[in-house]
């Protein structure tokens, strides 16, 4: 897999990251606010995202959406308030938590098939396992933050999937990888 060659202006961080801000606090007061309009064009191109809310730096709501069907700004939005309100693992964030929540932004490249296990780079790549029904992603940081190995990320990624460990070795199981630009 080629790099990820993907990177935003600390203009267009700045904006997204208001964005969330926005969203959120919108949804808080009980409306759905006007997004403003994006700085540039890059913010109108078509990515798959997450937004990751956390306080105290324990997970508070991830949500993302890994394909890109729609403008980034857009999709940013939408995992804003998903990730605040709808992750099925929280509570609906309340406003007292709001004031806590730290956000971190992740910009998916498209998923490919991943050639080779050996290959996936912890740290670099995410992760995303399917077999039959059941599906699991893991974002290119998490095995970092978790002080995991390859095989481990690889192990984990497939739980998350509700799978077994070393079902990534099953010529059954779809492998795929991607990069992201974390913020």
């Amino acid at each position: 897999m080629d790099a990820f060659r993907f990177a935003l202006t600390p203009e267009e961080k700045d904006y997204l990251k208001n964005l969330v801000q926005l969203v959120i606090a919108g949804r808080l007061a009980g409306r759905e606010p006007a997004l403003p309009k994006p700085p540039t064009d890059v913010l109108r191109r078509h990515f798959g995202a997450f937004v990751t809310l956390t306080i105290s730096g324990r997970l508070r709501g991830c949500i993302g959406h890994i394909v890109g069907d729609r403008p980034l700004f857009e999709t940013i939005a939408g995992m804003a308030a998903a990730a605040a309100f709808d992750d099925p693992r929280f509570p609906p964030l309340s406003r007292r938590e709001f004031e806590t929540v730290a956000v971190e932004i992740s910009i998916l490249s498209p998923l490919t098939p991943c050639p080779d296990p050996q290959q996936v780079t912890v740290g670099r790549h995410g992760l995303l396992v399917r077999r039959g029904g059941r599906s699991g992603l893991l974002l290119p940081q998490v095995p970092v933050e978790w002080g995991w190995d390859r095989e481990t990320f690889l192990d984990q990624t497939c739980r998350k999937a509700g799978l077994e460990p070393g079902c990534w070795k099953d010529p059954g199981t779809d492998l795929y990888w991607f990069e992201a630009e974390v913020f």
